[in-house]
């Protein structure tokens, strides 16, 4: 994922959020709906997630320092991180205990017609925040399916948004639901209804994310085709004439680290093994770009040892 692509799909997310949760909000206070306080805190939640993941953004473009040799990269996950656990608490948990107070303490709408239309004009806001996101990543997601992009992505950024705008889209209408019925039967207890199961969508959101970008955090190994781009990369059957094993790791989205022991011919000198070396990490970035931090590791290879 390009920095730029996801950067557009957040200031998307956030103006959508930022506009949907002051309406959600005025809503709220006209008619008591404890849906709409849900979905507003929901909506305020997800602005603030999309603050972490811009400033995640800046603080990962740092230079390297002796402190962080390898840099910054992994910064985006950290903040990826946190996003999950704010959609969790603020979020999910918040959701679950106002739709129990509100099933336990029901009341009758007020003004129904200003949650019903705040939820029509938020379902269109965060249409088009969804429609960005899915634009964005149907450029880097190629033949993935949208799980298996959400499992894959290196980049936290596009995932995070596009399981945020989907739990929205998803949440409004479970609201407009529980609004609906309470409505139509007269019975509050359906607004509440409808907020729990706004908590429960959020709360199941969240732990996704938290384990794809627990996932993240620990380290990931580059994709299985850029692996097979590497090891096609090093050997060149000359100086290089094999590969004995190879470890790669992500220090962030869109920088590779690759550690390799590589097998050289026994009388080959000194120089020839430094030229084939570097031969080999010119085809190996040429092959995966994003492979920036580069060690080889010239062994003679034994057939017993093989």
């Amino acid at each position: 994922m390009s920095a730029s692509g996801g950067t557009k799909a957040i200031v998307a997310a956030l103006g959508a959020n930022l506009a949907i949760a002051a309406a959600k909000f005025v809503a709220f206070a006209f008619s008591g709906s404890s849906s709409m306080l849900a979905e507003g805190v929901h909506s305020l939640a997800d602005s603030g997630n999309q603050g972490l993941l811009l400033l995640g953004g800046k603080q990962a473009k740092r230079a390297a320092t002796p402190e962080h040799p390898f840099g910054y990269g992994r910064e985006r996950y950290i903040y990826g991180f946190l996003v999950s656990i704010v959609l969790f608490t603020i979020g999910g948990v918040f959701a679950l205990y106002e739709g129990y107070e509100k099933i336990k303490h029901p009341h009758d709408l007020e003004a129904w017609y200003w949650p019903v239309g705040v939820l029509l004009f938020a379902i269109i806001a965060e249409g088009f925040s969804f429609r960005t996101a899915v634009k964005e990543s149907n450029e880097t997601r190629g033949k993935l399916t949208w799980a298996q992009f959400v499992r894959r992505a290196k980049a936290p950024e596009l995932p995070v948004v596009l399981l945020e705008d989907l739990g929205a889209l998803v949440g409004l209408v479970l609201a407009l639901g529980g609004v609906g019925l309470s409505l139509l039967t007269g019975d509050g207890i359906w607004d509440g209804i409808g907020t729990m199961c706004i908590g429960a969508l959020l709360v199941l959101i969240a732990l996704v994310l938290a384990a794809e970008t627990k996932s993240l955090l620990l380290g990931e190994a580059a994709d299985v085709d850029q692996v097979a781009k590497i090891r096609a990369a090093v050997v060149d059957g000359e100086t290089v004439t094999g590969l004995i094993h190879m470890r790669t790791l992500h220090l962030g989205p869109e920088e590779l680290l690759v550690a390799a022991k590589i097998a050289v011919q026994h009388d080959d000198s000194a120089a020839d093994v430094a030229r084939a070396i570097d031969a080999a990490e010119a085809r190996i970035r040429a092959a995966v770009p994003i492979a920036r931090v580069i060690y080889l590791e010239p062994d003679i290879l034994r057939t017993s040892a093989a």
